[in-house]
């Protein structure tokens, strides 16, 4: 079986489990009747999803949408998150990450689902979620077409509902949600609501913070590594898109169920990371972990500060990495120490000593500096002879035959 073949296999498998887990019977209906009365007895689209959702339609100048809203209660954790803390972040937690100043109830927590992953004109954003902070506990209001005819009234409540917020908070949503957005609401004729807010991508820091430590960054993932959640019957991100047009086609809205759960808790596990890798890149932070150290050190040096950088690299190395961040993480720090007037010889050295992809870096720039500094021409050609070993090159074959002169005309002197 090819690869194309066992990818369709799978997905086949995953729509049948989706498939049995929400099909009615596996439900608890509602009191008004039993799920088999709903197969049995066609009604419009707008009156079954009501029935499986607590939400009402909404009627806007532009036509009718659905919306429903869950509520988070602040007693409630998700993973190790504590939800209530949300309410207690300080005001300036964003401005590490070049966000001002603002109270945690302005915050606008956005995830979209979609028609397709690609993007493009043709891709919509069906599925609409908003997460707020209050001090009841953490809500997502979730804006839903029930056909394409909604969408101009959907995309005109989203923006009635953004004007209050002052900042919003995706993950991609930079590169994906907001842009598709923007052209949807252009497509319609609408301003989009987003120009006054400013916009906190977290997707961006997330990397910088982890991505030496964790294999993925997808926000699934550090849910699970970060918060320790394990979703159970959680609707793949791939299989989203069909479910929709699916319901498009047969109006079945309890196969929609797994879908509004999905946008609802990925909408919450946002929050919670948001309540914590701003703190990290905090001046003072109290970072332990060695990848994250080495992480953030890097944004440090790319933001020019490097004295600080240099700092963290050096913590970085003592709370201990794998070896092969370990030696990148050597030769970030030898660099560092380097370009403020410092000779990191003994980090060259530990680099030189081992196997490892900066060896042949780190005996050149040891046979420099025992050349230019130390003048000791011995030594150093001592370490070229070392680094053409392990790879030759003409540049270290000159440098050997100008070292050799140097200590012939020595030696005669």
């Amino acid at each position: 079986m090819g690869e194309l073949q066992q990818q369709l296999a799978e997905l086949r498998r995953r729509v049948e489990k989706i498939d049995r887990k929400y099909a009615p019977g596996s439900i608890k209906a509602p009191s008004i009747g039993p799920p088999e009365q709903f197969a049995q007895t066609p009604r419009p689209a707008h009156v079954y999803l009501e029935e499986w959702l607590t939400g009402q339609e909404i009627e806007t100048a532009f036509g009718r949408h659905f919306e429903t809203e869950k509520i988070f209660e602040r007693h409630r954790r998700h993973g190790s998150a504590d939800v209530g803390a949300l309410a207690d972040l300080p005001y300036d937690l964003l401005d590490s990450l070049e966000i001002p100043s603002s109270a945690p109830e302005e915050w606008a927590f956005l995830d979209t689902e979609t028609t397709g992953l690609a993007g493009g004109t043709g891709t919509c954003a069906f599925l609409i979620g908003v997460g707020r902070i209050t001090r009841e506990g953490f809500r997502v209001r979730q804006f839903f077409m029930r056909e394409h005819g909604e969408e101009a009234s959907q995309l005109d409540a989203l923006a009635r509902h953004l004007e209050t917020f002052r900042v919003l908070i995706t993950y991609n949503g930079r590169a994906f949600d907001q842009p598709l957005l923007e052209t949807r609401y252009r497509l319609n004729r609408a301003r989009p609501p987003f120009a006054r807010m400013e916009h906190l991508d977290l997707l961006f820091s997330a990397r910088r913070l982890w991505k030496l430590r964790f294999e993925s960054c997808r926000l699934v993932d550090l849910e699970n590594q970060v918060l320790g959640v394990e979703r159970e019957g959680d609707v793949p991100g791939a299989l989203i898109p069909y479910l929709y047009f699916e319901y498009l086609r047969t109006r079945a809205a309890a196969r929609m169920l797994p879908v509004f759960h999905h946008n609802q808790i990925d909408i919450l596990t946002l929050a919670c990371l948001t309540g914590i890798v701003p703190r990290a890149f905090q001046s003072g932070a109290a970072l332990t972990n060695g990848p994250e150290m080495a992480g953030i050190a890097r944004w440090l040096r790319q933001a020019g500060e490097h004295s600080q950088a240099l700092e963290l690299f050096r913590r970085a190395i003592d709370a201990g990495l794998s070896d092969e961040l370990m030696f990148r993480t050597l030769w970030d720090a030898a660099a560092l120490e380097r370009k403020l007037g410092g000779a990191p010889v003994e980090i060259w050295s530990d680099l030189a000593a081992a196997r490892n992809p900066f060896r042949v870096k780190a005996l050149e720039e040891l046979a420099k500096h025992y050349e230019h500094r130390d003048k000791n021409h011995a030594l150093a050609l001592q370490m070229t002879r070392s680094a053409r070993e392990h790879a030759d090159s003409a540049e270290l074959r000159r440098r050997e035959d100008r070292l050799k002169k140097r200590l012939a005309t020595n030696a005669h002197k």
